[in-house]
C-alpha cells in the first residue's frame, strides 16, 4: 500500500511499520500531462504547440503564495503522483504541465516522493490569465 491507501475500492492497508510518518495524499485529480512541440514556421521561426501525453491521477495542493509582485498571478503547487505512469506514457519533467480543465499547472521540478520510487512529486505553478 501507498502508506495507508488501499487499491482502488479497497479499504486502506496498513504500511509497514516505520516506513510511513504522513498519511499518503489522495489522488483524485484526473490530469492530463503535456509537452511542448515546436513546430516550423517556414519562415527560418517556429510557434510551440502542446501535445496531449495522457492522464495521470494526482492529488494537488497549494504550496505557499506567489513570488512578490507576481502573487496575483502565480499559484504554487505541489502535484503528487503515482510513480507508475498510468496512462500517459512518459514521466514528468520540467518543460511539462499539467492540464485540469481550463486551468493549466506549469511543471518546475520533479522528485520521487519516497525512496521506493512510488510516487513522484512535481512543483507546479498555476498559469492565470492566459
Amino acid at each position: 500500500s501507498l502508506c495507508g491507501l488501499g487499491a482502488a475500492g479497497a479499504a486502506p492497508a496498513a504500511a509497514p511499520a516505520g516506513e510511513c510518518a504522513m498519511r499518503a495524499p489522495e489522488m483524485n485529480r484526473r490530469l492530463l500531462l503535456e509537452a511542448p512541440e515546436r513546430l516550423e514556421d517556414g519562415a527560418g521561426g517556429f510557434s510551440e504547440i502542446w501535445v496531449p501525453l495522457g492522464h495521470v491521477w494526482a492529488a494537488v495542493e497549494p504550496r505557499g503564495a506567489g513570488r512578490e509582485g507576481d502573487q496575483a498571478a502565480r499559484m504554487q503547487l505541489k502535484i503528487t503522483m503515482r510513480g507508475v505512469m498510468q496512462e500517459a506514457g512518459a514521466r514528468p519533467d520540467a518543460a511539462m504541465r499539467f492540464v485540469d480543465g481550463a486551468r493549466i499547472y506549469r511543471i518546475e521540478a520533479v522528485h520521487e516522493g519516497d525512496p521506493r520510487g512510488r510516487t513522484l512529486v512535481c512543483y507546479a505553478v498555476e498559469e492565470v490569465g492566459r
